[in-house]
């Protein structure tokens, strides 16, 4: 979708296990989603987890480096109990604040059927 650093993923999703959404269960209804904000480019929002949640999230999902969730794959945030309409991306952690997770959506992909549609239309 965008210049994502790949390398901050794991290589393929990595999906949730049954006995580990078990242990999700529980902080599914105490996740936070703002307000969408946008530029000319994405709209955006954060989604704000439990912090205790952390403690029950696969490990493998972690960049031990940073001591953070590494950027997660659709299959995998919502495997977590994230729940955002097709197209979100997540492409940030915010550092002092692992628990919160920015995520972006391109909003020319949500546009170009339509001005496909329009220029066709214009040009006949």
């Amino acid at each position: 979708m965008s210049d994502i650093d790949i390398t901050r993923r794991n290589k393929k999703p990595r999906l949730v296990l049954e006995s580990e959404r078990a242990k999700l269960e529980e902080f599914i209804d105490a996740i936070h989603y703002s307000a969408k904000y946008s530029d000319s480019d994405f709209e955006y929002r954060h989604v704000q987890l439990p912090k205790n949640m952390l403690k029950k999230i696969p490990g493998d999902y972690f960049d031990t480096s940073k001591g953070t969730l590494k950027l997660l794959w659709e299959e995998e945030w919502r495997g977590l109990g994230i729940t955002q309409s097709l197209g979100w991306e997540h492409y940030e952690v915010h550092e002092p604040e692992p628990h919160i997770l920015l995520f972006k959506y391109d909003i020319w992909n949500e546009l170009q059927p339509s001005l496909g549609y329009t220029m066709l239309t214009t040009s006949l």
